[in-house]
């Protein structure tokens, strides 16, 4: 019975030994837009992944997709609280007005200054890394998207006189229905949850936040045309609560970082790629696709710009405008 239970023993030692390290950290990883795969929940899963291979498993990452732990509104209340480690996410600006950069409508113009901009050591990002810090979260950096458009059921709109007949919704991120309404059309402001059905009962006619994807996978049912207006360059942000970051050790928040680094270079290299193919799965769907003119989207731009920016130095700040001004793509 004695070498039984030594045998016994050093079996278990053995297995123990062999098998992956028991998660000593656990993190909350969750978005608030995005079903489990979608392009951003397959990020998430991406993210938490590298996170536990990394760490050979000492640290796991529960991962939570959209609606899951609530609205846009209420997930971005956990993030800044604590209750949730980590997010990919499109905040409101409810919190901190700043954070309004995010949606500065024609800031940038074309793939190439966007990427420029938003990319880690670029003149956006490090903007977002000093407002992220005020409410006590850490910005690893952006998860883009593109450009985005006003998707319309029925009818579209090119001119001003035109836009006054449509009503538009819009997430409550400022200056998301301030950009729409300096080009004429109506605004409401409707949490993403409740789109499909205030576009299929009428309550609105479309959709004004969003790259194509959006549009097309949610509510293709009810839309008809997708206006590529390329108003606001569209990135999640990837963020994590600074006491989470700060309660890991060295090598947990190198593996975190690092982890982010490689979904923020991934989506950059499949964002323009994904957008494309989205365009050609809305046409096939039946969706008319309409791409304005250079000219057009000059006139558009220069609208915008001359009506929101003086209102967004009211709320973001001179010293952020002036950075903007400075840096943002010429007409």
């Amino acid at each position: 019975m004695f070498f039984k239970t030594i045998l016994g023993l050093g079996t278990a030692m053995a297995l123990a030994l062999a098998a992956p390290a028991m998660a000593e950290t656990t993190l909350k990883l969750a978005t608030d837009s995005g079903a489990k795969g979608s392009p951003s929940g397959d990020a998430l899963d991406r993210w938490a992944a590298l996170i536990e291979e990394s760490t050979n498993g000492e640290v796991q990452v529960d991962v939570f997709y959209q609606n899951e732990l609530g609205s846009q509104a209420e997930v971005l209340d956990l993030l800044v609280a604590g209750d949730l480690d980590m997010m990919i996410n499109w905040p409101i600006t409810a919190y901190d007005e700043r954070l309004g950069v995010l949606f500065t409508p024609y800031m940038v113009t074309s793939w190439e200054e966007a990427l420029e901009a938003y990319q880690p050591g670029g003149w956006v990002n490090e903007v977002l890394v000093d407002i992220w810090a005020d409410l006590g979260v850490k910005f690893f950096g952006p998860w883009p998207e593109g450009f985005n458009g006003v998707a319309s059921r029925d009818k579209y709109a090119m001119t001003p006189e035109d836009a006054k007949t449509l009503k538009i919704r819009v997430p409550a991120m400022f200056p998301m229905a301030e950009s729409l309404q300096a080009l004429g059309y109506q605004t409401a402001t409707i949490d993403w949850s409740e789109v499909f059905t205030a576009i299929q009962t009428g309550v609105v006619d479309g959709d004004g936040a969003n790259i194509i994807y959006w549009d097309y996978e949610y509510f293709r049912d009810v839309l008809d045309y997708y206006n590529q207006i390329k108003m606001q360059f569209i990135t999640g942000v990837m963020t994590m609560n600074e006491e989470s970051w700060a309660a890991l050790s060295e090598s947990e928040q190198k593996a975190v970082a690092d982890a982010a680094n490689t979904v923020m270079t991934e989506a950059f290299e499949q964002a323009r790629e994904r957008d494309q193919y989205y365009i050609e799965q809305a046409k096939e769907a039946g969706m008319t696709y309409i791409e304005p003119s250079d000219e057009e989207l000059r006139a558009m731009a220069k609208v915008v710009r001359e009506k929101v920016w003086p209102q967004m130095e009211d709320r973001v700040g001179k010293d952020i405008m002036d950075k903007i001004r400075a840096n943002a793509g010429e007409l």
